[in-house]
């Protein structure tokens, strides 16, 4: 069982790995990330990284929840937004995400979504981590997608957790398209589908 960080300099370490995992995994994908990269973006010794992760299954599926938590303090900056109606803070979160990704290049996308692609099929740790995430993810659009039914800025009619996952499926598609077509056109197009006929009163 890999250590896990009993002292101030093994967490730094640690976090210092995850930190550099998120990125070659965002950049190169993870059959093409090897320990031994992690490692040496962290400035940390290969040997070093069995000391804390039993494996780099075990690593990606951390790398994925410290990714996603760090999303979620991007995501509640314009969820928790109590100055903007529900609505509002919904299409403000999406819209700095085109910005985003346009000032990028449209490149890299969304790490969870290209995880899901390359490795479900073959690793399970990895794979219940994304759908645990993904479902927090969800869970966020729903709770806001419940406020603005509240006060009628989407039908109360809809289920909640339906448009939330619809939100996130249809998001998750239009990044791959991007990555694709180097365009914010499948981005603008799945924005302008869900605020104009989606999320309506």
């Amino acid at each position: 069982m890999a250590n896990r960080a009993p002292n101030k300099r093994g967490v730094e370490t640690r976090r210092r790995l995850l930190a550099a995992g998120i990125t070659e995994f965002h950049a190169r994908g993870f059959a093409a990330t090897g320990v031994d990269v992690i490692a040496k973006s962290a400035e940390v010794a290969k040997g070093s990284f069995y000391n804390f992760f039993d494996s780099k299954d075990a690593f990606a599926a951390e790398a994925v929840d410290v990714y996603f938590e760090r999303h979620r303090a991007k995501l509640m900056t314009f969820l928790g937004n109590g100055e903007l109606s529900p609505l509002s803070r919904l299409k403000a979160y999406f819209e700095e995400r085109v910005a985003f990704f346009t000032s990028n290049g449209f490149q890299r996308g969304c790490m969870m979504g290209n995880l899901s692609a390359e490795t479900t099929d073959e690793i399970e740790i990895i794979r219940t981590h994304l759908a645990a995430n993904f479902q927090a993810w969800t869970r966020l659009f729903a709770e806001t997608i419940r406020e603005a039914q509240a006060i009628g800025e989407i039908r109360a009619t809809a289920d909640a957790d339906v448009l939330a996952n619809f939100l996130l499926n249809s998001w998750e598609g239009a990044l791959l398209r991007m990555k694709t077509e180097r365009s914010a056109k499948p981005l603008q197009e799945a924005i302008n589908v869900i605020f104009g006929s989606v999320l309506v009163p």
